[in-house]
């Protein structure tokens, strides 16, 4: 296999499928039997979920609220999304654990390093609830800091789209897309990925990432079998 440990992340928007709000379990279930697959093939499997499907704390400051308490509302959102994905991967037998990096010690772990490391090494896939812990941090710079955290060998960003294009390919229909583009070209264009926190981390750290399409069943495990799916984010 290409990647022994890896850390993906999903937005919490890409939860609602076709709903408008909260959370599709028809969607919720593809992406549950989607990890079962490689984790199953070995792979040793982290996950970081937004919360925008619930809650978003910076739209939240838009309208008035204070951001921090907006963004800690943000970060119990991701916890709400945690608890749904590990009970569907409990569903179909596959052993989880949810760490925090809020304390809430009757629902989950508190995040410990070493900890999900040992769970990852049993075959546990471990997802990563409550963004950092910390306000102004996007879920996107919780799954770089996990990612580096626990040595992952690479994050997996799963979107509604199958890579990076030269333009929004909704609305422009002559973008075209890269195979592969480095982290300078990124800067360089002005490409929107991830937020710029993340992705300098990314970039300082050489953790390369792939943007793909989640929402195409069996594009996981592509990856993971080495075949070229996405964008490649490299150096």
């Amino acid at each position: 296999m290409k990647y022994k440990r890896i850390l993906l992340k999903l937005s919490g928007e890409s939860l609602m499928g076709k709903k408008q709000f909260g959370i599709d379990h028809e969607r919720l279930s593809e992406y549950a039997e989607q990890i079962k697959e490689i984790s199953e093939m070995g792979i040793q499997v982290a996950v970081v979920i937004g919360g925008g499907n619930i809650f978003r704390g910076i739209q939240a400051a838009e309208g008035g609220m204070d951001r921090v308490q907006g963004d800690y509302m943000g970060m119990l959102a991701t916890v709400i999304n945690s608890m749904a994905l590990q009970s569907a991967l409990e569903a179909i037998k596959v052993e989880t654990r949810l760490q925090s990096a809020i304390k809430m010690e009757q629902i989950c772990e508190h995040f410990i390093r070493r900890r999900a490391v040992r769970h990852l090494e049993k075959h546990r896939v471990v997802i990563f609830g409550a963004g950092t812990g910390n306000p102004y941090f996007t879920t996107d710079t919780a799954a770089t800091l996990r990612a580096i955290e626990i040595e992952a060998d690479i994050i997996l960003k799963g979107t509604r789209v199958d890579g990076i294009y030269t333009a929004d390919p909704e609305k422009d229909k002559t973008a075209t897309k890269y195979e592969t583009i480095t982290f300078s070209e990124v800067y360089e264009k002005g490409l929107e990925i991830m937020d710029m926190t993340a992705f300098t981390l990314c970039n300082e750290n050489k953790l390369p990432i792939i943007i793909f399409d989640m929402n195409k069943p069996g594009n996981l495990k592509r990856i993971i079998e080495g075949n070229k799916v996405g964008t490649l984010v490299e150096f």
